[in-house]
């Protein structure tokens, strides 16, 4: 059985020392997430206590009222036209430092902030570490009047499509967007080219494979703080 209280205390650990790497002045995007939650709980007191002074922006509700309670007042993504550094987690990490992301269905939004960022420091638990992407379906957002055809073309990839469902209220998952997410499992795959593949797809929206942003640096949140740079 998993050891939940070890696991929180390695995403806290790796969400912290993502914190520790923000300097006063720089421009920074928020993630979504467990394991981002604790980077922004921390930057919220490095503002409080320290006097850090920094402008963000997030990645969805969600980590809005998370850096609101924090202390901190995000801005529009739109914004900015850059960021000096993006913090976000990660549902698998493969040894090139791919990623999937999604479980949280902010994965579009996240695409777009680490595509603006100089670093994007990606923060996980050992057990997102993976040898080969894939255990973890691909979430992939889309246009609900484009249910059917994406379903039929992501089949040719090879994909199998389950639409995600909310859990606290009938009917499907409702993205931040106001888009619909399936998640996908595919054969054996290249991570690089099927990010690609899926995204030619009328209506998808954006995929949470992130081969093309994939991060400057891995923090593996161990007993032992563990860097994984490309």
């Amino acid at each position: 059985m998993k050891d939940v209280n070890a696991n929180a205390d390695s995403k806290r650990r790796a969400g912290e020392e993502a914190a520790r790497r923000v300097q006063s002045g720089m421009t920074v995007g928020l993630g979504t997430g467990s394991t981002t939650a604790f980077a922004i709980a921390e930057l919220g007191r490095r503002v409080r206590e320290e006097g850090l002074k920094i402008e963000c922006c997030v990645t969805s509700f969600s980590s809005q009222n998370l850096a609101l309670q924090a202390g901190m007042r995000p801005l529009p993504v739109e914004s900015f036209d850059r960021l000096d550094i993006s913090i976000d987690g990660a549902d698998e990490v493969d040894p090139q430092l791919r990623l999937i992301k999604g479980g949280g269905a902010a994965h579009t939004r996240e695409k777009i902030v680490h595509a603006l960022s100089s670093e994007f420091l990606c923060i996980v638990d050992p057990s997102k570490l993976v040898s080969q992407l894939g255990a973890f379906r691909v979430p992939v957002e889309f246009l609900p009047v484009s249910l059917k055809l994406v379903q039929r073309e992501l089949g040719k990839l090879g994909g199998d499509c389950v639409l995600r469902m909310a859990v606290k209220k009938d009917g499907p998952v409702v993205t931040d967007n106001g888009n619909l997410v399936f998640d996908v499992a595919f054969p054996l795959f290249d991570a690089d080219l099927l990010e690609k593949e899926i995204n030619t797809i009328p209506g998808v929206l954006e995929n949470g494979l992130f081969a093309r942003y994939r991060p400057s640096e891995v923090i593996v949140g161990e007993s032992e703080l563990r860097f994984l740079k490309r």
